[in-house]
């Protein structure tokens, strides 16, 4: 039998024995932080150590993983559907091993939550807080989106995403916190004139997104006339063009509202007709398999939006 045909008849778990496994902690540390230095100072390699290994890495894979951009460097596909299997081929090693669980006070893997503009401006500030203060050495990305896909759950090491009920999953969700839609308006509008008088009334400041938030839809239903003075594509800025503009309205979710204030003044009302509230869930990616670190994490969550 030749050597081809013995290596062929190899399971796959045979032919690790020619593979430098402990290339993989690296690897992932590369993946996730997407900088040689920073993935270097996390596993404790030094840096031509760390761009040695990115070599090996790179011939065995038969891929670039990382490609130097102007505006910083970026993940190839392969690159990115690498990130999820890694950490549960390496959370299963631990295991073996026996290593302790997640540790907050030495870990220092980058977290990384995905949510939408105006749920990051009501929870970003108390989560980087609790994170400062329970792991120390994490680093916490918080990356936007517009609206999530299916894509969304899983590329780029997301960790959980945060999103409206108003959106599908196609993985489980939990609720995290609930919300409802208020009437939001410049301060120097009448304060004698109410909510149902400031939609028909004054211009709107209107998110410019493919469908309109849903008190439109209502206002639509019961024929309250309105006119739409300014469009704009984040909806963040909504609240914030409608506190600095003069004599406007918009609709705004009801703690980003009141988060809101602590930059700007804006005047708040009950939106006046019936109206479901809005929910916030959790999705977290199907592929991350550190359960200890999913509850930690899941806990600090609920002890944010407990704290709202």
């Amino acid at each position: 039998m030749s050597a081809v045909e013995r290596d062929a008849g190899r399971s796959g778990l045979d032919r690790l024995a020619s593979v430098n496994l402990n290339l993989l902690v690296p690897l992932l540390a590369l993946l996730e932080e997407r900088s040689v230095t920073r993935a270097a100072e996390r596993v404790g390699l030094t840096q031509p150590a760390m761009s040695h290994a990115l070599g090996r890495m790179r011939r065995l894979l038969g891929d670039d993983l990382i490609v130097r951009q102007a505006n910083g460097n970026r993940l190839t596909p392969r690159a990115l559907e690498l990130i999820g299997p890694l950490r549960v081929v390496l959370r299963q090693a631990a295991d073996v091993v026996n290593f302790p669980g997640f540790d907050p006070a030495t870990d220092a893997r980058v977290i990384t939550v995905a949510m939408m503009t105006p749920t990051a401006f009501v929870v970003g500030p108390p989560l980087a807080r609790l994170i400062a203060e329970r792991a120390p050495r994490a680093t916490l990305r918080i990356r936007t989106i517009t609206m999530p896909t299916d894509s969304a759950f899983t590329e780029e090491g997301v960790d959980v995403v945060l999103m409206s009920d108003a959106f599908a999953s196609p993985y489980p969700r939990e609720r995290l916190y609930d919300d409802r839609w208020a009437v939001i308006a410049s301060p120097d509008t009448p304060p004698e004139v109410g909510a149902l008088e400031l939609i028909s009334a004054y211009p709107h400041v209107v998110f410019d997104a493919e469908r309109r938030v849903v008190p439109y839809s209502v206002l639509d239903e019961h024929r309250i006339a309105y006119r739409i003075g300014q469009l704009v594509s984040d909806n963040l800025m909504v609240a914030h063009l409608v506190a600095r503009s003069g004599g406007v309205v918009g609709f705004q979710r009801r703690r980003v509202a009141t988060a809101m204030q602590a930059v700007g003044e804006l005047r708040i009302e009950e939106f006046p007709l019936p109206l479901h509230g809005v929910g916030i869930d959790m999705v977290w990616n199907p592929r991350l398999s550190d359960q200890y670190f999913v509850e930690w994490l899941r806990g600090l969550l609920f002890e944010v939006a407990g704290a709202l």
